[in-house]
């Protein structure tokens, strides 16, 4: 059965709810952070953040602010891993284990980690026409990166890491999807980078395509070669970008009660 709006809307909300709740640590170790009276006692009595005022709720306001903000771009990233899971699994009737992938890497310090991708889409879990669609796709995209024939006639699949937005150009960040691009190609899978916002990097998308890794973004272009949209509404046949639109009221008014509560000083 095809998950309902209801269903997707909470899928994706759940995570992001609980930054309403987000507390600044200022450096006390404490995972629940620290709240207001707490500031005020501990700027208070450090006598050169007193002098200069900056036990003031303003500066606890802004401090919360800052670090509550960065954790709703964090989690509205989880909640558009599950949401986008969620619908791929529902439209192509998939099971959990069938859509997960990871593999195991050495860390610099010997030790071994795990990554464990987004979404894994391999085309013999899938049945027509589904299938059929997907794999027009996967033929039509494998044209565009940056790969010897050999390599496109031996992918069985992809797999996806999904991004809310990719802002930032970190070295270390690049490094470990370059990674992630190298692992994939080893089993099979073409490595997709699906962003929903339409702000990232360009920079990062030219060296992500010449090593031969695809990226969507989140464009209203027509093209589900480039397009994370045009990919959901052609390939999938989930008009994503029309949930979104249906359920913009909603979304809006929750996104607004959490960053209300991130601004306030308490």
């Amino acid at each position: 059965m095809a998950a309902t709006d209801s269903e997707l809307v909470e899928v994706f909300l759940t995570p992001i709810r609980k930054c309403a709740d987000y507390r600044p640590a200022f450096g006390q170790g404490r995972a629940e952070g620290v709240d207001l009276p707490s500031f005020r006692s501990l700027y208070g009595t450090d006598p050169f953040y007193a002098w200069l005022g900056l036990d003031d709720p303003l500066v606890y306001a802004a401090h919360k602010a800052a670090g509550g903000l960065t954790s709703v771009y964090r989690q509205i990233g989880v909640g558009a891993e599950r949401l986008l899971r969620a619908i791929i699994r529902s439209a192509f009737q998939l099971s959990e284990e069938q859509v997960s992938w990871r593999y195991e890497y050495d860390k610099p310090d010997g030790t071994k980690a795990q990554h464990m991708l987004d979404v894994q889409i391999a085309l013999s879990d899938l049945r027509d026409p589904g299938k059929a669609r997907f794999a027009e796709w996967l033929l039509a995209v494998r044209k565009r990166v940056a790969l010897p024939h050999v390599k496109r006639s031996q992918m069985t699949g992809a797999v996806f890491e999904v991004r809310q937005g990719y802002k930032s150009a970190d070295s270390k960040r690049q490094n470990a999807d370059l990674r992630f691009g190298i692992r994939a190609y080893q089993a099979g899978l073409l490595p997709v980078f699906m962003v929903l916002s339409s702000q990232i990097s360009e920079p990062v998308v030219n060296r992500y395509r010449s090593d031969g890794m695809l990226v969507l973004t989140g464009t209203l272009l027509e093209n589900p070669e480039s397009s994370t949209f045009a990919f959901f509404r052609d390939v999938v046949d989930y008009d994503l970008a029309s949930f979104l639109q249906r359920n913009s009221n909603l979304l809006r008014r929750e996104m607004k009660a959490i960053l209300e509560a991130l601004l306030s000083a308490q």
